[in-house]
């Protein structure tokens, strides 16, 4: 089997592989285990330890001796990493298996493009790679892709396409999540900061900002959305996560303090440099508005790669980019509160035999993945691999709920 990707769902799907002796090896493009967590390892989640560990993952774990975390405590990426993670990725049954600084730009079929389909299910797939500035290609009989969406962000501007003038701004834009009041300080502490996204990347990178503006005053944050108002992170008492409720409800103090100037219905269509920072050009309520920022934080979301899947044959929801049997069940124009039905192998298969989407990847551009769902994903993608299909059809997914209810237009959502 192959594994794209060695993050929390990649590497539960090889705990997963490894309790049922089914050999397989991981391909990731860091250089260490869960690379994209590592991005954002000073931010917490809002989920407890109970919520974050994969059950086969910590069997595995437990025969080494390692001590479980306090399930009721809400870790930040960082801990999640040492905690956790490494210590997965470097147990013996696992670690051989990794192939570190490896990108896989390419899947398909050994000697076969997407258009040819005698004996397709019983050949190999192959995998081209980039090692070390050497490309190479592997074959494998099932892939797992959870490579996540960390690293393709979606677009600033509201057309989904990059806005006109980017690159001659490039440097003043960060991806979602800096580390404002750490590495990154000195980039945005006494600056203009424009966040854009309405979702909890948006909301955790606002609260960052606000405690450097504690300390460094002249530090301006402004909080540019497309909507009326945030749903998605909209305050409710009824979440059963109790810190994701707290994110909403303290960025609403800090609006209603004036720490954090709110531009709504705002829709970006171009950037263009200024002397020191960039102009952000677009429409507000029908009107030509204009503004001015030294840095922009893109926190807009993240959407899959799926340029490297071209020769794969692929089912997905022609408005989420997920699995089509999966789409109606996190589709942000119509999901309300509540849980995600539970779902595995038959909602995540592909008319590519044997091919899946697990993990981040697997919801598309929806923004309401939780690695719950996740590890249940690949207990169940494991378990129709090796044949035991009772067992992947045996699909239990308790989520808690949001609390927070729209099913009107684009601002839906829940879960995330």
């Amino acid at each position: 089997m192959a594994i794209i990707g060695a993050g929390p769902i990649g590497l539960a799907a090889a705990a997963h592989l490894v309790e049922r002796s089914i050999p397989f090896e991981i391909y990731e493009t860091g250089d260490a285990s869960g690379h994209s967590v590592a991005q954002w390892a000073h931010i917490r989640f809002f989920s407890p330890w109970k919520m974050l560990i994969d059950r086969a993952a910590a069997r595995l774990l437990a025969d080494t001796g390692w001590a479980a975390p306090d399930e009721k405590v809400l870790p930040t990426g960082g801990k999640f990493l040492d905690e956790y993670l490494a210590p997965l990725a470097a147990l013996d049954s696992i670690r051989p298996h990794i192939h570190y600084g490896v990108t896989v730009s390419d899947v398909s079929r050994e000697g076969m493009d997407r258009t040819r389909s005698t004996g397709r299910a019983d050949t190999p797939f192959l995998l081209r790679i980039h090692d070390a500035g050497e490309v190479r290609e592997v074959t494998a009989r099932a892939v797992i892709d959870a490579s996540g969406t960390y690293l393709t962000p979606n677009s600033l501007a509201s057309s989904g396409l990059d806005p006109l003038g980017l690159p001659a701004v490039a440097e003043y834009v960060s991806h979602a999540l800096p580390d404002v009041v750490g590495r990154e300080r000195a980039r945005f502490a006494g600056k203009r900061v424009t966040v854009v996204g309405a979702g909890h990347s948006a909301a955790n990178t606002l609260l960052n900002l606000a405690a450097l503006k504690r300390e460094v005053p002249d530090t301006q944050i402004t909080w540019l959305i497309r909507n009326v108002s945030a749903v998605r992170v909209s305050t409710s008492d009824d979440d059963q996560l109790i810190e994701r409720a707290a994110i909403g409800k303290r960025v609403d103090r800090l609006i209603d303090t004036g720490a954090i100037e709110q531009l709504d219905r705002f829709e970006i269509l171009r950037l263009a440099p200024t002397a020191d920072g960039v102009k952000l050009i677009g429409q507000r309520a029908g009107e030509l508005v204009e503004h001015d920022t030294d840095v922009v934080v893109n926190a807009t979301g993240f959407r899959p790669n799926l340029d490297m899947l071209r020769e794969i044959r692929l089912d997905l929801d022609e408005i989420v980019e997920a699995p089509v049997r999966l789409a109606p069940l996190i589709d942000p124009n119509i999901h309300s509160c509540g849980t995600v039905e539970p779902h595995g192998f038959a909602e995540l298969q592909q008319p590519e035999p044997n091919f899946f989407l697990a993990g981040m990847k697997s919801y598309g551009r929806a923004p309401t993945f939780l690695l719950a769902t996740g590890y249940e994903q690949v207990r169940s993608i494991t378990a129709y691999l090796a044949g035991d299909i009772a067992a992947a059809r045996n699909v239990q997914l308790v989520l808690p709920a949001t609390g927070v209810c729209s099913t009107g237009g684009s601002s839906g959502s829940c879960c995330s």
